[in-house]
């Protein structure tokens, strides 16, 4: 890398001074700023890219390692299964040689499936009840005549 000091950087200017003239000096430096600019920029292009294509490599690389893990656990899914298969399979032949009409004449009950908590009429809130009634927010909504009753200023006589 160059080394350029205050001292050399001095004299680099006062040498344009005396060959460029002091007239055409101001625009020199300004072409010259440009250039040194553009070619940073060019600089910083060609690293960024680098970066990116050195990046892009060891992303395929995760994604081969990952494909390659995915394939071994369904080969040793698809094996465990088949071997599941064989001893059920084994299990039922055993259990339906040995006594098939026990087993098939107890009755099967399967209950009904209902849904957990799933009335949409019922509007969940994150607020507690007991900071809503310390609160005093409403949690019924009134009829209009049960407002007005409710909310009656009472006569004093």
């Amino acid at each position: 890398m160059i080394d350029l000091g205050i001292s050399k950087l001095a004299m680099i200017g006062a040498v344009a001074l005396i060959v460029i003239g002091p007239e055409k000096l101001p625009r020199v430096a300004r072409t010259v700023g440009n250039l040194i600019g553009k070619a940073q920029r060019y600089v910083s292009d060609v690293k960024a890219e680098v970066n990116r294509s050195m990046e892009l490599d060891e992303l395929k690389r995760m994604k081969d390692s990952v494909e390659n893990a995915a394939k071994d656990v369904s080969q040793s899914i698809q094996s465990n299964a088949q071997d599941f298969e064989k001893t059920w399979a084994e299990a039922t032949h055993m259990a339906s040689a040995g006594s098939s009409d026990d087993l098939l004449s107890l009755p099967v009950s399967v209950p009904e499936y209902r849904h957990p908590k799933k009335n949409w009429r019922l509007k969940q809130g994150a607020t507690p009840n007991w900071y809503k009634a310390r609160a005093g927010v409403r949690t019924r909504a009134l009829s209009g005549a049960a407002r007005v009753a409710r909310y009656r200023p009472t006569k004093f006589n």
